[in-house]
């Protein structure tokens, strides 16, 4: 029964690392515009990006005003949805109103190459207006229970197994 109970927990978990492959990042150097996309499957998911300017071809030559970069993000229809100026790191989300495809387009203002560090992060709820109810959580409590319990039955087991070791070693 704990062997059951453990393939299933590792199925479970599996599964959500599987749904987490919804975030990626990028790391590149721009000269003077570079755009990168990412296609959003589903409507009312929240997209989060963030960026960070982290190197300067020439830093030295570096000054407040050659920092900044500047992001357009454009919708799958090519509309303007928001604009930073300036910048040398952002965060923003917003949510997805139409899927398909989303531009980010960077533009370099400064003479020197720089390297930008760029994320994305896509949010999917099914069913973000639907609250759960007790009847849909009681079966997930009770296999978290059982797998609460085949984990205290392995770290016991393991502890077991240590303090079997070090006697034997004493003998």
């Amino acid at each position: 029964m704990e062997k059951w109970v453990l393939r299933y927990a590792a199925v479970v978990i599996m599964a959500m690392l599987w749904r987490m492959e919804r975030t990626c990042g990028i790391r590149f150097v721009i000269d003077k515009e570079e755009c990168v996309s990412h296609k959003v499957e589903t409507e009312g998911d929240t997209l989060h990006i963030s960026f960070v300017v982290i190197e300067a071809d020439s830093s030295w030559h570096f000054t407040d005003s050659d920092q900044g970069v500047d992001l357009l993000i454009k919708g799958p229809s090519g509309d303007l949805l928001h604009k930073f100026h300036d910048k040398t790191s952002e965060k923003y989300e917003f949510v997805v109103y139409k899927k398909g495809l989303y531009h980010f387009c960077f533009a370099n203002k400064s003479p020197y190459l720089i390297t930008i560090d760029f994320d994305v992060h896509l949010g999917h709820f099914t069913f973000y207006d639907q609250h759960a109810k007790d009847e849909h959580l009681a079966p997930l409590m009770e296999q978290i229970s059982k797998l609460e319990e085949a984990l205290y039955n392995i770290q016991f087991e393991q502890h077991w197994r240590w303090r079997l070791r070090l006697t034997a070693r004493h003998w």
